[in-house]
């Protein structure tokens, strides 16, 4: 049976314009970052590591997206390696302080990213 939830998600995704989808991907890191500092306050160490990885995944990938033909991108690059050697700092040693610290900078991005998403939005809109 098809679970209604998993089917919107799935549609949300395969329907978001790669604009959205970065919201999304900054959106995935906070989300997994909290479940990481949940297990670490049970003591589920392994669920913590999976759910850090799967932060240190989403970086990984909007590391590999970014054209460094703009500034703005070697600057992006240079803040989510930090995040990343973070999260494994977090990772290792089990620091809930470390991880929030990298969800500070990933609610800074994604609230910035969403500023900029709607200003763009309204434009669209203005000129439509």
């Amino acid at each position: 049976m098809v679970n209604p939830y998993q089917q919107y998600k799935e549609n949300a995704i395969l329907t978001a314009s790669p604009e959205e989808l970065v919201l999304m991907l900054y959106n995935g890191i906070i989300r997994f970052i909290e479940e990481a500092k949940g297990a670490i306050e049970k003591k589920d160490y392994m669920a913590a590591n999976n759910s850090i990885q799967r932060a240190q995944d989403i970086i990984t990938e909007l590391m590999l997206t970014l054209d460094m033909n703009y500034d703005i991108s070697k600057n992006l690059y240079s803040l989510y390696d930090y995040m990343l050697r973070r999260l494994i700092d977090a990772n290792v040693k089990k620091d809930v302080t470390i991880l929030e610290e990298v969800k500070g900078f990933a609610i800074e991005l994604r609230n910035t990213w969403s500023v900029a998403l709607n200003k763009v939005r309204e434009k669209v809109y203005a000129k439509g």
